[in-house]
C-alpha cells in the first residue's frame, strides 16, 4: 500500500477476547477518534456505537481498510478496553458513547503497596514485565534492558503504571503501543520510521513551530545521596550553549536513578542532552501512515520553509473519518 497516495478509508470495530487477543465479533461503530501520546496510558478513544451492553466492559478493536487500485490492506488502529456511561435513546436511532482507554488501564488500576521497591542490580526489562503481568495484552520485551543501579522506592498513590515509567526513565527505554494492542518496550529510537517531504509531500499546511529553547537549560546538577556531578554546554556551535546565550540556565535533579555501570557525571550529561533534544516544536496534519506513531523518529524535509532534520513524535489524534489524517505535534531531535 502507497501511503502518500489517495484511497478509499472504511473503518470497522470488532469486540476482542482477551484471552486469545483475536477479533470475536462485530459492532457497528458510527463515529470516533483516538489519541496516542507517549506518556501515561499512551492512548484513548471516544467512540459512538449503534449498541453496547452497559455496566459491563469489553475489549475492542478498531482497524481501518484501505483500498486503492484493486489492493486492499488492513492497518489495526486502536485496541482497548471500553465501557458506556450514557446512551441517547428515544430518537431515530440509538447513540452509545464509549469512552475507551488503553491495554495500560488495568496496570494503572493497581496500587503498589507502601514499601514496594525496584530493586537495584535487577534487568529493568525483567521488572517491567511483572509489572505490566496484569493485562492480558501481549507484551514484547527487548532482550539486553540495562540494569538499574540504585533502588527505586514507591512513593504514596503509586501504581504498577507510574512505577513501569520510572524504570523506563531509570534505563532510558521507551514503551510503544501498536494499534493491535501489543505493548512494546524497548531502547529508544536509532532509525527513521518515515520521511515527509518534497518527494513524499503528505503534510499540510499551514505547519505551527513553536520553540521553548528559552527554558531550555545548558548546565544540569544530578544529586544522588550526598554526590553531586555538573554537565554544561559550552559549545561554540550549540544555540543553546552558555556562550551563545551569554546566560546560565540551570536544571537540578535529585535522586538520580543511573544506568548499568554509569556515573553520576555520565547520567548528568545523559539528562543534559535529553532536555536539550526538546527545544522546539511543529504542529501540522498530514497523511495516514501507519509506520509512524508516537515516540518514533521522522524525518521532515522542507528546504523552502527552512524545515529539515530529525523530529520525535509527541502525539497524535485521529477521527475515523474518509479524510484518514492526524493531527501531529512532533520535537526537535537533535
Amino acid at each position: 500500500m502507497n501511503w502518500d497516495k489517495g484511497f478509499i478509508a472504511t473503518y470497522h470495530m470488532n469486540l476482542v477476547n482477551p484471552v486469545t487477543w483475536r477479533d470475536q465479533g462485530a459492532v457497528k461503530m458510527l463515529s470516533g477518534s483516538t489519541s496516542r501520546t507517549n506518556e501515561g496510558l499512551r492512548q484513548t478513544a471516544d467512540i459512538t456505537v449503534s449498541d453496547f451492553e452497559r455496566k459491563c466492559e469489553k475489549y475492542v478493536r478498531v482497524w481501518l481498510e484501505a483500498e486503492q487500485g484493486g489492493d486492499a490492506a488492513r492497518v489495526d488502529l486502536f485496541t482497548g478496553i471500553a465501557n458506556a456511561p450514557s446512551e441517547s435513546i428515544g430518537t431515530c436511532r440509538t447513540e452509545v458513547d464509549l469512552e475507551c482507554y488503553s491495554v495500560l488501564k488495568p496496570v494503572e488500576g493497581i496500587p503498589l503497596e507502601r514499601g514496594w521497591y525496584a530493586p537495584a542490580g535487577m534487568p529493568g526489562g525483567e521488572l517491567i514485565k511483572n509489572l505490566l503481568s496484569v493485562t492480558p495484552a501481549p507484551v514484547l520485551i527487548h532482550e539486553g534492558s540495562p540494569v538499574l543501579t540504585d533502588y527505586i522506592i514507591a512513593e504514596d498513590n503509586e501504581n504498577r503504571l507510574t512505577m513501569t515509567d520510572k524504570i523506563l526513565q531509570a534505563i532510558g527505554w521507551r514503551l510503544r503501543i501498536n494499534g493491535s494492542g501489543l505493548i512494546e518496550v524497548g531502547p529508544m529510537p536509532q532509525r527513521i520510521s518515515a520521511t515527509f517531504g518534497e518527494e513524499r509531500d503528505m503534510i499540510e499546511a499551514p505547519i505551527k513551530p513553536s520553540d521553548t529553547w528559552f527554558q531550555t537549560p545548558n548546565a544540569f546538577r544530578a544529586i544522588s545521596g550526598d554526590s553531586a556531578a555538573v554537565a554544561m554546554d559550552s559549545s561554540a556551535e550549540s544555540a543553546l550553549s552558555i556562550v551563545n546565550r551569554g546566560r546560565e540556565v540551570w536544571e537540578v535533579e535529585s535522586d538520580c536513578s543511573l544506568n548499568d555501570g554509569e556515573s553520576l557525571e555520565q547520567y548528568a550529561l545523559r539528562r543534559l542532552r535529553e532536555e536539550q533534544k526538546r527545544a522546539g516544536s511543529l504542529d501540522y496534519e498530514r497523511g495516514f501512515d501507519p509506520d509512524a506513531v508516537p515516540s518514533d523518529l521522522i524525518r521532515i524535509h522542507y528546504p523552502e520553509y527552512g524545515l529539515t532534520g530529525t523530529f520525535y513524535i509527541e502525539s497524535q489524534d485521529m477521527d475515523f473519518d474518509t479524510k484518514a489524517s492526524v493531527s501531529e505535534e512532533v520535537s526537535v531531535w537533535a
